[in-house]
């Protein structure tokens, strides 16, 4: 057992800074063996502290200190002490200046926090406690301070020299060096800083404000990926007027950059001025990335622009908090997604992440509040939890009050806390303020973990014409937290009719003009509504759009579902009448009731399919049977081979009887002309290539021909991945291994591509077997170091290959365990998330379980395991 146990941090125990740092000046001399960084500060102490602080702790993490001065005198060893992870400085006066000088070795730096190398550049990632690792300094967010950064370097190799808010000198140096100073008028925590020094191509354009102030636009990347900037530029400008005209966000610098980077642990970061994404998140064109690639890319450059106002100019006070931006900008750039492209196609996806993995989170030992009370390690808390069901709070409240009173709500939380750092009773309080409404019982949306499970019944009083519906709300028990109180829920919810046409929903027989939804708002642990004036037996709709994370027990009859299915004027309920009439039967193929595929499922997929009418962006959804996962998520003592094996069965009967209709479905959507992202060619290229993927899983030799020819003739990516896709899970070895060899040599010279290919042979059930993951890690364009080629083959094998991952003898639970201890000692954010399949072991049945634990159990073992990694084992294995 481990004796080292990392220490808990806790909400309880927050503490307002004893200094602040008003400005900050940093100096930057880069070379190729390191980099000197002076760091001088501008410190006073804080008012607000509780007592008077002797000495000064700053943090600190794998630094050399070289000397440290005060106002000016350099401080003799007695005067400090260098204790690794803080510089303690002694007997400080109430206001000073300290200047700290470090040095540091970002070509060494496989973790990627603070200062490192990528692809010969310098690049930075400070979020959550990097800046640490670049300089001492109190890394907490609730330390605002404006900075001045001076870089300095070799100017041959290292032309572009960018970090936060304006340029405002440069210059030449000795030894054919050079320098550049920014200035960041605005104060930050020191997790917004960034730095880039490179040999970068720039792509430029601008963008004129509401108030008509010209910002110049920039994207850096480097010369081969020059052809790949114009989406994100695009998605940037359109971010940018949305912002304006939603929530009256206007930019506030003079320039704004994006670098694109190819080794990041995340997706981009919202760095003030200066966003660094990770390049899969910038980079794309027709032919090297596909629709949803596209539409990844235009939803991350919103989130982490929008972050300029959620997040920068209002921050969060600790990290406990750390909701109050991401779930908020979560929420705004949904709500720009929508508005992009399908806003029906939108909510399906964000709904089924939710249900699929962040249901999950909730249920595993990884549970925690939207605002957590506790953590020994915060980059394990960048979840789903955090996000996306942060999101789903925040559109609660927007449900409650109306677009017009939340509009109201954020413009005051925005006014009234710029260039704060504060909480997320802070964002409600302003809501509250600006509506009126009482949302004290709703803030246990923030600070109970798990999901919420709402039972709702019904009965129906022909004589007195009135339906009855009672709802029940409970909670589940997570880790340390028992006897949960009643949330306040939204509910959405209509009736249909015999004849799919919507009921007037009357909370009294007097009512008039009724509306055909409502919104009910559950409070208590059980509700009863009446609604009078109903002729015939209804079939209700029930949380309607999603309208609350949690989830519904009724007991649906098929007949119900395939109502729903053709006429329910909720596009996202339609769709979720499908997967649980799929779901249902799969469930009766495992639970041995019968032996056939109900025919009544491949006659709603036939209507699905030649129903030209349908909105075809949701008939792309509707089409796409409930993953694994979900089925994983809906099942207790999972075994995992046979809900495989169920679903293959549905999978199998329902394209052998709708071969015709699938071949027609292809014919019918085949691309012409110039490529076009909207949601008719989008959905039109998703039926496509869910048809094809379809026939060639039955082993269709026609569709097979028609995958090579779409491959060899793809004008885009999506075809041609789609083709590829459908080849390598199809039992067609020759032109499966043909096809892998013909991809690679024409993109092996492209990361984002490469990476891409190795996510389709590690997700598939035909080549992405352990060996063949083995035999992957060995190939030469398989990169330990880079995060992202980490992800495209073991992530992906271990979080979306289910059924050969979880294979009964546990090799793949070995494998996994061996991967996680070995990345562990370079990276241990990443192996982190990676250990994340096996967590939840206890779910599943014997012999997974046992298998899993022990896998488990030999990561724990390991000599010198990271914090990350300890804390996910640690909550895993705990009884």
């Amino acid at each position: 057992m481990r004796t080292n146990q990392p220490r808990t941090i806790y909400l309880s125990e927050y503490r307002v800074p004893a200094f602040l740092v008003d400005h900050v000046d940093l100096r930057f001399e880069l070379f190729e063996q390191g980099a000197r960084v002076h760091s001088t500060l501008d410190v006073r102490r804080n008012p607000d502290y509780p007592e008077r602080a002797e000495h000064l702790e700053l943090d600190g993490d794998s630094l050399r200190l070289e000397a440290v001065s005060l106002n000016g005198v350099t401080l003799e060893a007695d005067h400090y002490q260098d204790q690794g992870d803080k510089l303690v400085v002694l007997s400080v006066p109430d206001q000073f200046q300290l200047t700290v000088v470090t040095w540091i070795e970002p070509q060494n730096n496989t973790r990627l926090e603070g200062l490192y190398k990528s692809s010969g550049m310098f690049c930075t990632q400070c979020e959550a406690e990097g800046f640490r690792c670049i300089t001492f300094f109190p890394d907490r967010p609730d330390v605002m301070a404006r900075f001045r950064t001076r870089i300095e370097a070799d100017k041959s190799s290292y032309p572009v020299l960018l970090s936060n808010g304006n340029d405002i000198e440069r210059g030449e140096l000795a030894d054919g060096r050079h320098f550049v100073t920014w200035e960041d008028p605005f104060p930050k925590p020191c997790y917004l800083f960034a730095l880039v020094a490179g040999d970068l191509l720039l792509k430029q354009d601008t963008f004129t404000t509401c108030s008509g102030r010209e910002i110049d636009l920039r994207i850096y990347v480097e010369p081969r990926n020059a052809t790949k900037c114009e989406h994100a530029m695009d998605s940037l400008q359109r971010s940018m007027r949305w912002d304006e005209t939603v929530y009256g966000r206007e930019y506030d610098l003079d320039i704004f950059m994006i670098v694109a980077v190819d080794d990041f642990n995340m997706g981009a970061m919202e760095n003030k001025g200066l966003n660094i994404f990770n390049s899969s998140c910038v980079l794309a064109s027709p032919e090297t990335a596909t629709d949803a690639s596209f539409q990844r890319i235009e939803a991350i450059v919103a989130h982490e622009y929008f972050h300029n106002w959620s997040g920068n100019r209002v921050t969060c006070r600790d990290w406990f908090q750390l909701s109050l931006k991401e779930g908020f900008t979560v929420f705004r750039d949904a709500g720009f997604s929508a508005d992009m492209g399908s806003p029906i196609v939108k909510r399906i996806e964000d709904a089924t992440l939710m249900r699929t993995a962040q249901f999950a989170e909730d249920a595993g030992p990884m549970s925690h509040p939207v605002r957590p009370s506790s953590y020994m390690e915060i980059s394990n808390f960048y979840t789903l939890t955090i996000y996306e069901k942060g999101a789903e709070v925040v559109r609660m409240i927007h449900t409650l009050l109306g677009p017009d009173l939340f509009r109201k709500g954020s413009d005051l939380y925005f006014e009234r806390h710029d260039g704060q750092a504060v909480t997320t009773d802070d964002f409600v309080r302003a809501m509250e303020d600006a509506s009126g409404r009482d949302l004290s019982q709703f803030r246990l949306w923030y600070e109970q973990a798990g999901t919420p499970v709402l039972t709702v019944r019904d009965e129906f009083d022909a004589e007195a014409g009135i339906y009855r519906l009672s709802i029940e709300q409970s909670i589940p028990d997570t880790a340390g937290q028992t006897d949960k109180k009643p949330q306040h829920i939204p509910f959405a919810l209509g009736l249909l009719g015999p004849d799919g046409e919507a009921v007037p929903l009357r909370l009294s027989e007097n009512e008039a003009d009724a509306p055909l939804e409502r919104v009910l708002e559950l409070t208590e642990a059980r509700h009863s509504f009446e609604f009078h004036g109903v002729q015939t037996q209804p079939v209700p709709s029930l949380l309607r759009e999603f309208s609350a994370p949690v989830r519904v027990d009724y007991p649906w009859t098929r007949e119900q579902l395939l109502f729903l299915m053709s006429h329910d004027s909720d596009g996202f309920n339609r769709w979720d009448a499908g997967q649980q009439l799929a779901v249902d039967v799969i469930r009766s193929l495992m639970d041995g009731e019968n032996g056939a595929v109900d025919e009544r499922l491949v006659d709603a997929y036939r209507v699905l399919l030649n129903d030209p009418a349908l909105d075809q962006a949701l008939v792309a959804k509707m089409l796409l049977l409930p993953s694994e996962a979900y089925l994983i998520e809906l099942s207790n003592d999972v075994d995992v081979q046979a809900i495989h094996e169920a679903r293959t069965r549905v999978l199998d009967h329902l394209a052998n009887a709708l071969r015709d209709d699938l071949l027609a479905c292809f014919h019918r959507n085949a691309g012409s002309g110039d490529y076009q992202l909207t949601p008719e060619a989008i959905a039109g290229r998703s039926l496509r290539n869910t048809a094809l993927a379809w026939l060639l899983h039955i082993g269709d030799q026609e569709a097979c021909t028609l995958a090579q020819q779409q491959f060899d003739v793809a004008g885009n990516m999506t075809d041609r991945l789609g083709a590829l896709r459908a080849l390598v899970n199809s039992r067609f070895v020759a032109e499966r291994e043909a096809a892998l060899e013909t991809f690679y040599q024409c993109w092996e010279a492209d990361p984002q591509v490469v990476e891409q290919w190795f996510s389709v042979q590690a997700g598939s059930q035909q080549s992405g077997t352990l060996e063949a993951i083995k035999a992957l890690l060995q190939h030469p364009a398989f990169d330990w170091k880079n995060p992202n080629k980490v992800r495209s083959v073991i992530g992906v094998f271990a979080g979306q290959n289910l059924a050969q991952f979880h294979q009964p003898d546990g090799s793949g639970y070995r494998f996994l365990a061996d991967q996680v201890c070995r990345l562990d000692d370079s990276n241990p954010q990443i192996a982190a998330r990676l250990v994340s399949p096996l967590t939840r072991w206890k779910k599943f049945a014997q012999p997974y379980c046992s298998a899993m634990k022990e896998a488990l159990e030999t990561v724990r073992a390991k000599d010198g395991l990271s914090k990350d990694v300890y804390e996910v084992v640690h909550k895993s294995l705990r009884p």
